[in-house]
């Protein structure tokens, strides 16, 4: 099925019963260098290893015995225009919110109400800083308010924010089984101006990424791995996280790893095993004019 494991050298090590072990990559800390080393020394990010992937159209029948997926991402409350099309379950990779307000996660719960999903599965972004507690822990002890409306709240206001959340399915740093796909969700991405679910990228990434299990059908993140719809044109930079890339190609393996987080990725690509969908329904200047994105996968094997 396209890329076998072990054909590239990377960051991993095999332990004795079989498993993959991913270690910090040398180049973690400098996304585009380690996009430029692996693309120089190995094409890891080219033909044939990579290809572009085309969406399919709304219409398309889908085939039999398969689950129709739509994805969409970083709708930040602006969910009124949203063309939704068809499908069976519907996974949201984050930044629903501007802020993460209670006020707008029940506006995007009212949404995900109306919505004609078998299955709805949300995770968190870098948006929803309520759903971050350690973040709110630190932002009420600040003495200057980067964020006035949500330092205003009580804790009360959103110690339980995520119950809010009565339409979907809710994942940090958990998984869930849905019509036999195993579905896991984590909220965090390499540090950027110190929102919420910030890390530094290396072992504090890779600590919550050891936590994805093997056996995952689709991973959902709310950011990108290296190299997969990661680029940053104003800056000219790759921002994707290495030890996310690592960990997918080589231990968890995916059928599907849905992110958003960087608006500009918008669209598909596969190393020929694993299809990475950026959904970011928003466009960089916050527009939610990006389409969602449908993506059909044969149903598992009953058990």
């Amino acid at each position: 099925e396209g890329s076998t494991p072990g054909r590239f050298v990377l960051a991993g090590r095999t332990m004795a019963h079989g498993k993959v072990s991913i270690s910090v990559d040398e180049y973690s800390s400098n996304p585009t260098q380690a996009f430029t080393h692996y693309n120089i020394n190995q094409s890891r990010f080219q033909p044939p290893h990579v290809h572009m992937v085309d969406p399919i159209p709304y219409d398309t029948p889908k085939p039999a015995s398969h689950t129709r997926f739509v994805c969409i991402s970083d709708t930040h409350s602006r969910t009124d225009g949203i063309q939704m099309p068809y499908g069976d379950v519907l996974l949201h990779t984050g930044d629903f919110t501007e802020l993460g307000l209670p006020s707008e996660v029940k506006k995007f719960n009212d949404w995900l109400g109306g919505l004609p999903y078998e299955f709805k599965v949300v995770i968190a972004g870098n948006h929803e800083l309520t759903f971050d507690k350690d973040f709110m822990a630190e932002l009420v002890k600040q003495d200057y308010y980067r964020f006035p409306s949500v330092s205003k709240l009580k804790p009360e206001d959103f110690d339980n924010v995520q119950s809010v959340l009565t339409n979907c399915v809710y994942l940090q740093d958990s998984d869930v089984t849905v019509k036999g796909f195993r579905i896991y969700g984590a909220p965090w991405t390499p540090w950027f101006n110190g929102w919420a679910f910030n890390l530094p990228r290396g072992q504090s990434l890779l600590d919550k990424w050891n936590q994805i299990p093997e056996g995952i059908d689709i991973l959902m993140t709310h950011g990108p791995p290296l190299g997969f719809r990661d680029w940053v044109p104003k800056e000219l930079q790759r921002v994707g996280c290495v030890e996310l890339l690592n960990t997918v190609q080589k231990r968890v393996r995916p059928k599907l790893h849905a992110f958003g987080g960087i608006h500009e990725g918008y669209g598909l690509m596969t190393d020929g095993y694993t299809t990475f969908v950026n959904s970011s329904t928003c466009t960089v200047s916050f527009q939610p004019t990006n389409p969602p994105i449908v993506f059909d996968l044969p149903n598992p094997p009953a058990t």
